[in-house]
């Protein structure tokens, strides 16, 4: 009887030593998940935690000229409303790429209309400059997207270069395709001189296929500084005396030349008087730094300009090279 008390108390013994083993372990499991999920919320508030450091580090926005590798704007997108209105960052966004591309009254812009290319007195050209324009949608989707880590953003300038080639230059003159004269009184010292001058300034122009032509960038300031004099001229309805009053016959007479062509216009206004060199709603009125005449050369070939000045009358020629005169469009 005692030796089955003692195996029954040994096996009893044993039994408890096998629960407490298993209660240890599952003590142990469960302290190495409660130590799992405390180290996982330790390194998620670590992440929490870089991450508002991150936000609240400044950003800011470089925007570099590209030719000339320099900074000119810097800004912080969230002073501009970026993450907490969208709508009015678009906003800055599109009006700040308006000006850098078109300028404002105290900086100029980026966008640069094309300055021709000439002829010279030998027949040699004369370079202008190439139109410039700054894609202003393309620069505002780089900077929103340079947004969330800010850094540099280069303007995407896009040069175009006149549509003829340098060597049939000389040729651009062989043919007049359009033609058209004034008159005015010679007697007329002022305006003599106006004429002449502006009538000087778009000759022997080169127009090259798909260039745009502007009166305005082509003869420059009508002032005495460039040797214009007073003459009448038409100023909001009233004939006055004015600094380059004449220069407007010289813009009519090309318009009613290069009108026989199939050019398409971009700017064209006309007096708010009847001149009397031209027939009514013939004329095109200009004015340096406002009202332009500008057109496009949509021909399908390249053009030269040619002025000839005589006592009393202007003639306006508009010549092309023989081999493009069966691929010249006229106006139907």
């Amino acid at each position: 009887m005692k030796k089955y008390f003692r195996l029954l108390s040994i096996l009893v013994a044993v039994s408890l030593m096998g629960l407490a083993a298993c209660s240890e372990q599952k003590t142990k499991k469960t302290e190495a998940k409660e130590s799992a999920q405390e180290q996982k919320n330790k390194n998620e508030q670590k992440v929490k935690e870089e991450k508002k450091k991150e936000e609240d580090i400044p950003v800011f926005i470089n925007i570099v000229d590209p030719n000339t590798k320099s900074i000119i704007k810097t800004f912080n997108p969230k002073e501009l409303g970026y993450k907490t209105d969208d709508e009015k960052y678009k906003a800055e966004i599109a009006n700040l790429t308006k000006e850098i591309a078109r300028g404002t009254k105290e900086t100029p812009g980026y966008d640069k209309r094309m300055i021709l290319d000439r002829l010279d007195a030998n027949g040699q050209i004369i370079k202008g400059t190439p139109q410039t324009i700054l894609e202003e949608e393309e620069l505002a989707n780089k900077i929103i997207q340079a947004s969330v880590k800010g850094g540099d953003v280069e303007l995407p300038l896009y040069a175009t270069e006149s549509g003829y080639k340098r060597e049939e230059a000389a040729q651009l003159g062989e043919v007049v395709v359009a033609s058209f004269s004034t008159s005015f009184n010679s007697g007329i010292a002022g305006r003599t001189q106006n004429i002449a001058l502006s009538a000087a300034a778009i000759h022997n122009v080169i127009i090259g296929s798909e260039d745009s032509f502007s009166f305005n960038t082509t003869v420059g300031p009508s002032d005495a500084e460039h040797g214009y004099q007073p003459a009448p001229e038409i100023v909001e309805g009233k004939l006055v005396d004015g600094i380059g009053g004449g220069i407007c016959q010289t813009s009519s007479t090309l318009y009613n030349a290069i009108d026989q062509l199939a050019v398409s216009y971009i700017e064209k206004h006309h007096h708010s008087l009847h001149v009397g060199y031209v027939p009514t709603g013939r004329d095109a009125t200009v004015s340096y730094g406002g009202k332009d005449f500008r057109f496009k050369n949509t021909t399908g070939v390249p053009l030269l300009l040619k002025t000839i000045v005589k006592k009393g009358s202007l003639t306006v020629e508009v010549r092309t090279a023989k081999i493009y005169q069966s691929q010249l469009k006229k106006r139907g």
